[in-house]
């Protein structure tokens, strides 16, 4: 079990010093969140390189430079860097997300497997004593069963390579009984009962539970829920996308938790940002997916 961000960070320390190529990553901010991740990472950065080399000597980053100044290039160039193995992992730079997936998901040129890609968020809520975790809160719009188990599998997965023993994962809706209206509440029975059954190895599932269950054995205690997930959750496995966006963005601006993110179920790990992400976020991701290793 990791208990906040630091921890995070010394594992992500033990893995290696690895190399990490930047699609399009003419971009300031991005090139920050790499200098504070000097200690993980070596960048190689695809894109303008005027751009680039006039960050870098602002910054004080040591990076290499492969030069381009299209950005759908830039982004096949950084894939091609992994694929050949010059690389370890991959993180979006510029590049609009729906042309840098596309190009990941690329059958030939991307990084693409036979396993669903998911989004996974850690989080460090400083009212909560252990990192959380929130698949999938950018990938996946709005998944059924069959593919909500394999984002759990995704999820389980790392955690596991993270040292993780026996995780757990909540399964979100706002009541914890069953209601044939909302089908978040059926789809999280049906992934408790596969939990039950082993489907998921050495990790517990249940579900339905509502928020303040996952997170807070007071909360269950009063409502009379007993659940050896409840106020413990280390995953909180959302409806859709729109419900995991807003439930990690409101904890990291109302909650003030440190935040990153990776995509999972890739040939490699994928720091996938947001435009607004801070620096610090930046190199919590890139911890994130160095510890994934």
């Amino acid at each position: 079990m990791l208990k906040n961000m630091d921890e995070l960070l010394e594992l992500a320390k033990r893995r290696g010093k690895r190399r990490i190529a930047v699609a399009a990553a003419a971009s300031r901010n991005i090139l920050e969140g790499l200098k504070l991740a000097e200690d993980l990472v070596h960048p190689l950065l695809v894109g303008d390189p005027d751009t680039i080399k006039q960050y870098i000597d602002e910054i004080g980053l040591n990076a290499e430079i492969i030069g381009s100044r299209d950005m759908r290039e830039s982004t096949y160039w950084a894939l091609e860097l992994v694929r050949k193995g010059e690389a370890d992992l991959i993180m979006k730079g510029k590049v609009p997300t729906p042309d840098f997936l596309r190009a990941v998901l690329d059958k030939e040129k991307g990084l693409r497997t036979n396993r669903v890609l998911s989004h996974l968020t850690v989080l460090g809520v400083p009212r909560y004593h252990k990192l959380l975790f929130i698949t999938d809160a950018g990938m996946n719009i709005r998944p059924d069963l069959e593919m909500k188990t394999k984002i759990l599998r995704n999820a389980f997965e790392i955690l596991f390579r993270l040292g993780y023993e026996q995780p757990k994962a909540a399964v979100l809706a706002s009541i914890e009984q069953l209601h044939p209206d909302m089908p978040e509440t059926l789809d999280a029975a049906a992934l408790s009962k596969m939990a039950d059954r082993g489907v998921f190895g050495n990790a517990l599932v249940d579900g339905p539970l509502a928020f303040d269950l996952a997170i807070s054995r007071e909360s269950a205690e009063i409502k009379g829920v007993k659940s050896p997930v409840a106020g413990d959750a280390d995953i909180l496995l959302v409806h859709d996308v729109a419900a995991g966006n807003s439930l990690a963005k409101s904890m990291i601006y109302f909650g003030g938790a440190k935040a990153g993110g990776i995509i999972l179920g890739a040939k490699a790990p994928v720091v996938l940002l947001s435009r607004a992400d801070s620096p610090e976020q930046k190199l919590y991701s890139i911890a994130f997916a160095l510890a994934s290793l």
